[in-house]
């Protein structure tokens, strides 16, 4: 897993509440194991033609979006199952932070598992970056802070060890293995 640490981007906005796994990747989707390639997938029925065609309005379909790592939610983002292809589609799109006024559970725990950094902010933070498309944001993981387009500061809270997982780029799997002669060492002791 590649580290996070400042992700300074332009922002997707997508401000719709209640976005559910089952929107942010619909099931037909779900038969995969693979993560690669999923991001064609993110937001599949509201992105494209029945034929498979891009509707030209969707945000993500427009250039600008596909260089944005950051992705502005509407409240509640990631409800619905626990779906963790809908983490690996934001991923796989380019997607390493995701701003909204609160994510589901669940979806935070898979979001961080992959990479990403889920951002709560108060509704005034979030109304500015929803009036803001395109303007670019600053998210410093080591300072966990926000940076706003007109320079204001706000800062974030996040799991310690979560921070830790992607500050260094390891999963929980990784984070084991690289303690493995400590543990070793313990196994013998007993």
């Amino acid at each position: 897993m590649e580290p996070l640490r400042i992700v300074e981007s332009p922002v997707v906005v997508m401000p719709r509440d209640n976005m559910d796994t089952d929107q942010v990747i619909p099931a037909r989707f779900l038969k995969v194991t693979d993560k690669v390639g999923l991001g064609a997938a993110l937001f599949a029925d509201w992105r494209y033609h029945s034929d498979g065609t891009p509707l030209p309005d969707f945000v993500l379909n427009r250039p600008e979006a596909s260089k944005a790592q950051i992705l502005v939610a509407g409240d509640n983002f990631g409800c619905g199952s626990s779906r963790e292809h809908a983490a690996w589609a934001i991923r796989d799109f380019g997607f390493r932070v995701v701003i909204s006024t609160s994510v589901a559970d669940i979806f935070r725990n898979n979001a961080l598992r992959n990479g990403i950094l889920p951002v709560v902010v108060d509704p005034d933070v979030h109304a500015k970056l929803v009036a803001s498309p395109g303007a670019t944001v600053r998210v410093d993981l080591e300072q966990m802070t926000l940076t706003l387009p007109d320079g204001t500061q706000r800062t974030f809270a996040v799991d310690a060890f979560a921070r830790h997982c992607l500050l260094n780029g390891v999963d929980e799997m990784g984070y084991l293995l690289a303690h493995k002669d400590a543990i070793a060492a313990f196994e013998e002791k007993r």
